[in-house]
């Protein structure tokens, strides 16, 4: 199994900057508290400084979902709809050690970060265009279809397990309590970028080391070295 962007996408996004995680051996009894703390008190720093909107983590996805054509108020990167909960209410909901984990990550770096349950999706990953034939399931159990030209993350049976990019993931490959092989996936436009994915990838292979005694396997991707092989 191997994850990667399709050469369109690097065309069309030349600033893109792909890091991802390959793990085995999760389970759901990892206490991670301090960690999420630690990261948590990052976040508030920043949001102290700054609006998320402000950010420029956050202000490069916003130019990227206008160049899609969306409205990037309406539709949100993952880290800025986690940013701007986090401002709200000071948390966030606590679903899986892992999860809890990756979101503290990425509100602290303002990066979205994707996590896939690897024993829900069939043959490779894609970050590509839709076509207009993958079906995407909800969090609610309801199958949508993403219209063609959308940005999705295809398996190889057709089906979406992100919508727009980096704005909603699919239920079908949601980690749940008997998640144990993952791949986490995080994507940034900004200027450093090519400085900030790398860092975020070591953290968050540390963290998972401590948490859960595991060795992952991690790539920074680019147009001339598209493919993560799992």
């Amino acid at each position: 199994m191997y994850f990667r962007h399709s050469n369109e996408m690097w065309n069309e996004f030349p600033d893109l900057v792909p890091g991802a995680l390959f793990v085995e051996g999760i389970a759901a009894g990892a206490i991670l508290a301090d960690p999420i703390a630690k990261f948590y008190q990052i976040a508030e720093e920043r949001l102290a400084a700054s609006s998320e909107g402000e950010m420029p983590e956050i202000q490069a996805w916003r130019r990227t979902f206008s160049k899609m054509g969306l409205k990037p108020t309406q539709y949100r990167c993952a880290s800025e709809a986690l940013l701007r909960r986090y401002r709200q209410e000071r948390s966030l909901p606590q679903l899986h050690p892992l999860v809890d984990l990756c979101n503290a990550v990425s509100i602290a770096f303002a990066i979205p970060i994707a996590v896939f349950d690897l024993a829900k999706i069939s043959g490779d990953l894609e970050v590509r265009h839709a076509t207009g034939k993958e079906s995407y399931l909800t969090f609610a159990g309801e199958t949508e279809y993403p219209e063609p030209r959308e940005v999705i993350f295809a398996d190889s049976a057709d089906r979406a397990h992100a919508r727009r990019w980096t704005n909603r993931q699919s239920g079908l490959s949601a980690v749940r309590q008997d998640t144990r092989s993952v791949l986490i996936v995080a994507e940034a436009m900004h200027e450093t970028a090519g400085h900030d994915v790398p860092r975020l990838i070591s953290t968050l292979a540390t963290e998972l080391a401590g948490a859960w005694s595991v060795d992952a396997k991690t790539g920074v991707l680019s147009s001339s070295s598209p493919r993560f092989d799992l």
